[in-house]
């Protein structure tokens, strides 16, 4: 999951940050990145370089084609984890965020297994996903 999304930004970021969901049989994941100090949106990844006076012309593909194949790639990741769980009778993740450092070549990752958005009507793993984006974001200002 990490591979795919650090090649989306052609491994141009300082941290990658991944959602994933799978709850009453639902399959679900969101990406977003910290680039050039700012948290950005993975169809905003070049913001972050205006902000940031991009010297060098570089520019992101954030194109829907890729967009989807990357999403594309993380569920099928997670079908694959389901799987092994399964295979090796072990709980299966409902919610999985995870924190790449790139520079440190570091993972962190917090699982839970009770179920998050399933239990409210209001609730959607993208939702969810949002709302962890929103409090990266204001934890990073």
């Amino acid at each position: 999951m990490v591979s795919i999304c650090l090649e989306y930004v052609f491994h141009r970021a300082n941290k990658i940050y991944v959602y994933c969901s799978y709850e009453e049989g639902l399959i679900s994941n969101d990406f977003f990145y910290n680039i050039n100090g700012e948290i950005v949106e993975r169809h905003k990844l070049n913001d972050a370089l205006i902000n940031a006076q991009n010297k060098d012309d570089f520019s992101y593909d954030t194109s829907v084609v890729r967009q989807k194949a990357v999403v594309k790639i993380i569920n099928e990741d997670i079908k694959e984890m389901i799987k092994l769980c399964k295979e090796y009778n072990r709980e299966i993740p409902t919610e999985i965020k995870m924190v790449y450092n790139v520079k440190a070549n570091k993972l962190a990752a917090d699982y839970k297994y009770e179920l998050v958005h399933t239990i409210d009507s209001n609730e959607t793993a993208s939702s969810v996903a949002r709302r962890w984006f929103e409090q990266v974001e204001r934890e990073h200002i």
